[in-house]
């Protein structure tokens, strides 16, 4: 049977997550509002929408979310061209690949970000699919990226793995969740080890490097 090997990017695979703390920060000082760098680490990894409700709360200006989001889209852009993969992450897809596992990124990012993303990893040939925030309702901790990644791969959720480097992904993913499939944790996003197992990491390596090595005695064994 097919196995699924499902992957979160930012953060997971390309070193990201702090970019977008500061451009959100600096989208977030544009407009009048001082926001901590730490709160807004804790949030990355959410959609956009759900990202500036978290740090601005539900009596924000709801009118004004879309520009933030713009302002941070623009900020954000000007790293495209140089955005760096993490040790090991495009290798790892390929050993994956090789190894017969069907590789699917579940992703906020769509349009030219995912591009840009997709070009730092290098790794297209051992990449399958792609369930980016264009094809879902609801982003991660929602199950609907790690839900829409497994129809992609025509895989049960039994027969698949899903690592990221956030709550967020593991909340989408474990077994808490509607998605129900194993969770690995990469701790290059930020986030203490302790946060990543207690939201349903099964396991939590350094980064795609570490747990290639590791590969053996990991659940993508």
């Amino acid at each position: 049977m097919q196995r699924a090997a499902v992957f979160d990017v930012d953060g997971t695979l390309v070193d990201t997550n702090h970019l977008h703390v500061t451009t959100w920060w600096e989208a977030f000082r544009q407009a009048g509002h001082q926001v901590p760098m730490h709160a807004v680490h804790r949030a990355v990894g959410l959609a956009s929408g759900d990202l500036v409700a978290r740090l601005l709360g539900e009596d924000r200006d709801e009118d004004l979310d879309a520009e933030l989001s713009a302002a941070h889209k623009a900020l954000y852009g000007q790293y495209f061209d140089r955005l760096p993969a993490l040790p090991g992450a495009g290798e790892l897809l390929r050993r994956l690949a090789g190894d017969g596992w069907q590789v699917v990124l579940a992703t906020s990012a769509g349009g030219a970000e995912l591009g840009a993303l997709r070009r730092a990893i290098d790794a297209d040939d051992a990449i399958a699919a792609t369930a980016s925030a264009d094809d879902v309702d609801a982003g991660k901790p929602a199950p609907e990226p790690v839900e829409h990644a497994l129809e992609l791969a025509g895989v049960p959720a039994e027969r698949a793995v899903f690592v990221g480097d956030t709550v967020w992904d593991m909340r989408a993913g474990s077994a808490g969740s509607r998605a129900g499939v194993r969770c690995v944790g990469v701790l290059c996003g930020g986030l203490p080890r302790a946060d990543l197992a207690e939201a349903g990491a099964e396991a939590v390596y350094a980064d795609p490097a570490d747990l290639l090595a590791s590969l053996r005695g990991s659940p993508l064994a």
